[in-house]
């Protein structure tokens, strides 16, 4: 059996991607999912990738959950942190709430998700990390201090672990993705999104593919000398 990988947000939209790209390339993989039920059985029934619920912002909750999967699954080898969640608004009318959810589901799941599977990685002498960052979180966005404040830590959160894990082995690197063909995206009325569209050089939205394809390449055995590094997948929106 392949290594044994945990995408969180893992069953919907670029995560989704992640999940099926990882298991058609052998490995073992549980997707996290925050509180669509339906959507996570169905992703179920139709991947065979095993979907588990529990809140990534929850240090507690985190751990119940990987001490669940290594126990029955093995140790942890790969992490994608992916889950994220927005709560726009400009902050003059950003409640505390909408910044402390977005802080904790997109930035703390990191540190709770990388904390709790570091020991056995450091002991095993092996392990990656790809933290899924956002165009937003280099360039800011109007209307989202909390979501590009908390991509941009975790360019920040990636850099400093990965000078910490180096010697074991251990690499951390980040995607910042541009605007990718979700329903998240597709969700934007049409003629904005028609003058997003304008401004990527390619000329076209992201696909989900093309972020997994980046994870698959900063996981693999030979990527063992790129690390603390920031891939931007943005058709050339935004060059940083």
């Amino acid at each position: 059996m392949g290594r044994l990988a945990i995408v969180t947000g893992g069953t919907r939209g670029i995560g989704r991607q992640i999940s099926v790209t990882l298991k058609n390339a052998g490995y073992k993989v549980v997707a996290n999912y925050g509180g669509n039920d339906d959507a996570a059985r169905k992703f179920t029934e139709e991947t065979g990738i095993l979907s588990m619920k529990w809140d990534v912002g929850s240090y507690p909750a985190c751990e119940a959950a990987i001490a669940k999967i290594t126990a029955e699954h093995g140790p942890v080898e790969v992490v994608v942190n992916n889950a994220g969640i927005t709560r726009d608004g400009t902050l003059h009318r950003m409640s505390y709430q909408m910044w402390e959810e977005v802080i904790h589901t997109n930035l703390t799941s990191c540190f709770n998700m990388a904390r709790l599977v570091i020991d056995s990685m450091r002991e095993r002498g092996f392990g990656r990390i790809v933290n899924i960052g956002s165009i937003n979180g280099q360039a800011g966005q109007y209307g989202q201090v909390n979501y590009a404040a908390a991509k941009s830590g975790i360019h920040g959160f990636t850099k400093a672990l990965a000078q910490e894990g180096a010697a074991k082995n251990i690499t951390v690197n980040a995607i910042a993705p541009g605007y990718v063909d979700t329903d998240m995206v597709r969700a934007v009325p049409p003629a904005v999104l028609e003058k997003i569209i304008a401004k990527i050089p390619v000329g076209r939205l992201g696909r989900a593919d093309d972020i997994a394809r980046c994870v698959m390449f900063l996981i693999a055995d030979e990527a063992d000398f790129i690390t603390g590094s920031t891939v931007s997948v943005n058709g050339g929106q935004h060059m940083y």
